[in-house]
């Protein structure tokens, strides 16, 4: 369940405890849902008591104590807690997460083309929602222009679709009207249309950068923003996005090879307690367990998400929208990883298993984007 979701099912408690009678409130039109702050527990956490509170004309412990059940029936929420002032803090299912990731492996290394010919699951995140629908590309003879119909071709076909593109010199007269609007692809793909196609180019030439980080450089930004061409997208260090994508994917394969060593594999499952990580104020403070938010949730949360920015980049014909991403999923891996293994003289267990299933799931996903991307996804680095 992503955030999105889990604020309309914040919203859907509401409207049934108004009409059951328990509140008289307007029906927000929207419910924010976060992580969980200090002294708060489970995956998210909404105030949406204490925004009611005052038009219901209760304590925000009271509206709390109303919603909770509404929101504890919902399929997907295994438990809700309130906490603090009035706030409800969400546990959801871990068997959601056992099947995502069951799902994400079981599409592995498969490439059904979803037209029917084909009888092979699709790749976690394809579809054949745009099956048939055919739509041209009008590109200027520029390299960004062509790197982004490039990576266009592979995402649209990842939905089922397919992308037919077509050259217009600068000299011939703009007779469209649309031209003079940088990356203006349209809201929605139709069969046969002929799409103008001309994002802002690059300022200098890219090719020094070499063909992975060329390809980023073009493709990372939205196509009216006008790309940055600088060596460092070649330097190895966290502030480099590119690097943060290509590194977790190189981790979640090092993560496999390590827990081999170890004699285990991973297996979709519970994935243990993850709420007792230690931190020391100064050397000489003994170390302390304290709460910590679940470090698993941006992680699953990303790669939920994943199947809709895939087709939301293959509808709006934008490749940035897949390529921040990957960003999110790989930030999403790094934070998670240094708890997959078994440490000191610790024993590998089903939760270690589960652990290792899930960063594999998002190594599965780094290099599927990677990929469509045209962007090599690196086992070393």
């Amino acid at each position: 369940m992503t955030p999105v979701e889990l604020s309309r099912t914040v919203l859907r408690a509401v409207r049934r405890a108004v009409d059951e009678g328990e509140l008289r409130v307007a029906v927000p039109v929207r419910a924010v849902v976060t992580p969980p702050g200090p002294g708060g527990s489970g995956d998210y956490a909404t105030n949406i008591a204490l925004q009611l509170a005052r038009s219901a004309g209760r304590p925000p412990l009271q509206v709390a104590e109303i919603l909770r059940p509404h929101l504890s029936r919902t399929e997907g929420v295994a438990a809700v807690e309130i906490t603090g002032p009035g706030f409800l803090n969400i546990h959801l299912d871990r068997a959601a997460v056992t099947d995502l990731v069951s799902r994400i492996r079981g599409a592995e290394g498969t490439g059904g083309t979803g037209d029917g010919r084909d009888p092979s699951p699709l790749p976690y995140g394809h579809s054949d929602t745009l099956a048939g629908q055919v739509v041209r590309l009008w590109i200027p003879y520029d390299i960004r222009a062509e790197v982004l119909a490039d990576a266009l071709v592979r995402i649209v076909a990842s939905q089922g679709g397919r992308v037919e593109v077509d050259h217009i010199s600068a000299r011939e007269p703009d007779t469209s009207g649309q031209f003079d609007t940088p990356g203006r692809l349209g809201n929605s793909l139709e069969p046969g249309e002929a799409v103008p196609f001309r994002p802002v180019p690059a300022p200098e030439d890219p090719t020094p950068l070499g063909p992975d980080a060329l390809r980023w450089a073009l493709l990372h930004p939205a196509a009216h923003d006008r790309p940055r061409i600088t060596a460092d997208l070649l330097v190895q260090r966290a502030a480099n996005p590119l690097f943060r994508v290509r590194y977790a994917h190189a981790r979640a394969r090092a993560l496999t090879r390590n827990a081999a060593a170890l004699g285990f594999t991973g297996t979709p499952g519970d994935l243990g307690d993850l709420s007792d990580l230690c931190t020391s104020p100064s050397p000489s403070t003994p170390l302390t367990p304290i709460p910590t938010p679940d470090v698993t949730t941006p992680l699953v949360t990303a790669l939920t998400e994943y199947p809709s920015v895939l087709a939301r980049a293959a509808t709006h014909r934008a490749p940035d929208r897949l390529a921040r991403h990957l960003v999110v999923v790989a930030d999403g891996l790094l934070a998670f990883q240094h708890t997959v293994l078994p440490r000191g003289d610790e024993k590998p267990s089903a939760a270690h298993r589960a652990r290792l299933a899930l960063a594999e799931a998002a190594g599965t996903v780094l290099a599927g984007g990677l990929s469509l991307l045209g962007i090599d996804a690196p086992v070393y680095l």
